[in-house]
């Protein structure tokens, strides 16, 4: 049964440390805001993102200390996962709501789609859609630099990661065609890129802040990455993105799922489980990937003239 609507007149939504959970998560407070809850949100990544999320009340994230007083006036707190960032998460309010088990379901939705059934099916929010609430700040141009493509060769855990040299191969195959790669990556990752792109003359520029990753991205025309919560935010973005999975079986699940986009399964043919993590990102050839890329603009042509995109998953 979904909640009574007291119990959602004032909603706490704690985000995870991670990016591509975090911008998922909004949906369920944009939703919420739209049915005409209060919503707060908790989180490090949003809150760097506050200006892209107007007329929401975000704050950073909550200390596990002091959550349980700061959450003690709202009817309805909500975490997306049973560990983070809050661990215990049940036991700090009496109508906490963990949504972990739309994370492990068997299902060929994306977690987007997931998260959109539970506002309409677990919080009786019948005319929720699939979108977090994101919006361009003013002055920014979507995809002005038509050209460049965003490469993102970084992930949450290194077995996510294709081979630094095929990223670079790709990027200079794309720019033998034509295009402006320019590589991205987190502050800690830096000192292992510098010297690899600035000897193949390949950009990698400093952007700062989430905020500024953002409007970077929003303003560029591709991507390509790992499996990432930059992915998700280019998609987020609507920003064409070819993202590089290492397996279908995640790929089906935590897809970047809002604006146009490929997905390429990096272990498409490898025989067992153990193998697939091992191998996929050997068995991924630069070639491979510039050919999905290739798709990914057919895609975008297709959608240009009003016709239905194709996700493949192969």
């Amino acid at each position: 049964m979904p909640p009574n609507k007291d119990s959602l007149a004032k909603v706490a939504l704690v985000t995870s440390p991670a990016i591509g959970d975090s911008l998922l998560s909004m949906t369920v407070a944009h939703n919420l805001r739209r049915s005409g809850s209060a919503v707060t949100v908790f989180g490090p990544h949003v809150h760097a993102l506050r200006r892209w999320f107007p007329g929401i009340d975000i704050q950073p994230g909550l200390s596990p200390d002091g959550a349980g007083l700061a959450l003690e006036a709202f009817g309805t707190v909500i975490q997306l996962h049973d560990h983070r960032p809050l661990p215990d998460f049940t036991g700090l309010h009496p109508r906490a709501m963990v949504l972990e088990d739309l994370c492990r379901m068997r299902s060929p939705k994306s977690m987007a789609t997931r998260l959109t059934e539970f506002c309409r099916n677990g919080l009786g929010l019948v005319d929720a859609e699939k979108h977090n609430g994101l919006q361009p700040p003013a002055g920014l141009a979507h995809r002005l630099h038509a050209s460049r493509v965003v490469i993102h060769p970084a992930a949450s855990t290194p077995d996510k990661c294709w081979l630094p040299a095929r990223f670079i191969a790709l990027a200079s195959r794309l720019r033998d065609e034509g295009f402006d790669p320019q590589f991205i990556v987190g502050p800690a990752e830096r000192p292992q890129w510098e010297p690899l792109l600035r000897a193949q003359g390949l950009g990698l520029p400093d952007l700062g802040g989430l905020d500024n990753v953002a409007a970077w991205v929003f303003e560029s025309g591709w991507f390509i990455g790992n499996d990432s919560g930059i992915g998700h935010l280019a998609s987020n973005l609507h920003v064409p993105t070819l993202s590089l999975f290492m397996r279908q079986g995640g790929a089906r699940t935590w897809r970047p799922d809002w604006g146009p986009g490929q997905v390429l399964i990096g272990s498409a043919g490898i025989p067992t489980g153990r193998l697939k993590e091992k191998l996929w990102k050997y068995v991924l050839t630069p070639g491979r990937v510039a050919r999905a890329f290739a798709r990914l603009r057919g895609q975008e042509t297709v959608q240009a003239a009003g016709l239905p995109g194709i996700t493949l998953l192969r």
